[in-house]
Order: structure tokens, then sequence, then C-alpha cells
């Protein structure tokens, strides 16, 4: 039975050992500066991939509006991605000056990365992946793809392409 019982602690042990939090994780923004996630405790935390020249891209003034609005409780974090029918082509410095001029962005942006794939950001792995976020398993369909994180670090809910920032279902979430 001591045997059970000691086998039993270094399997959780080491199963607790491996569980990463979201605020182990870091990113570079959009003008190159390593961004850690760990200041962000305490607020919520939208992920979102977002491309330029999208069906979806009109989502930004959504998305601008969502952070003014909710932004002393929510970071929002807008994620380039060019996987998704090559709709994010421009450099980081081009996409910052298309954000601020067409949609006035002011909400964080991070430089351009995979969301998916061999070279799937780190971030993304634990958005979409249940051993990580311990939650649910999940796919980034398309751009525009929202994952919600709760003050706490825990992983909340996704929303898909077609559900706009300020849709009741996203600010229900933020209440």
């Amino acid at each position: 039975m001591k045997t059970l019982i000691l086998l039993f602690s270094i399997l959780t042990f080491t199963a607790m050992a491996q569980t990463t939090s979201i605020y182990d994780y870091s990113f570079v923004n959009i003008d190159g500066e390593e961004t850690a996630l760990a200041q962000f405790k305490g607020k919520k935390i939208m992920f979102v991939n977002v491309a330029s020249k999208c069906g979806f891209t009109d989502q930004y003034r959504g998305l601008q509006e969502l952070h003014e609005q909710f932004g002393d409780r929510l970071i929002l974090i807008g994620f380039p991605c060019d996987q998704f029918g090559g709709q994010e082509p421009g450099s980081e410095a081009e996409i910052k000056v298309f954000c601020q001029k067409n949609y006035g962005v002011q909400f964080l942006m991070a430089s351009k990365i995979d969301v998916k794939g061999k070279n799937q950001h780190p971030i993304y792995q634990w958005l979409t992946q249940k051993e990580l976020n311990e939650v649910t398993e999940s796919k980034v369909a398309w751009n525009f793809s929202k994952y919600l994180v709760d003050e706490k670090g825990k992983y909340i809910q996704h929303f898909g392409s077609k559900v706009k920032p300020l849709s009741t279902e996203i600010t229900n979430s933020l209440e």
C-alpha cells in the first residue's frame, strides 16, 4: 500500500511539474520588444490572430472598441499571421501603420507568428492543446479567432472568426 501511495504521489508531482501557465510565456511585440505575459496577471487576456487583407479585417474596429471599453480589465493582443490565404503579407512596420491609420489600433500587437503547424508559437500551443491549457483542444481555423483567458491565467473560451468582438457572447464573458 505504501508503494502504491508513493507511486501515486510521484506521478501527481510529475504531472503538476509539467503543467504550464499562460504566464510562463512571452512574445515579441510589433516593435521588436520581448513582452512577458506574467505582467498581465489580474486582467483577462484576449489573443486574436489578425490579418490586414481578410474578409474579417474590419473586426479591428470592434477590437479597438473592445479595448477602449474594457481596457481597465482586459489586455487585448493581436497576433498577425500569414497562414490563411496569405492575408497578412506585410512587414511588422507595414502592419503597424495599416492598423493605426485605418482602425486607430492602440491595443497591443505582436510580431508576425504562426498559429498552427510545426512552427506554431508556444502561446498558441497552450491555447489549442488541452494537455497545456487543461480545458480543451481547439484549432485556429481562420483569421480573427479569439481566445480568452481569465485574471488568473485560466483558459475561458475560444470564439471563432465569425464572433464579432462586441458580441454579447464576448462582452458577457468580460463582465
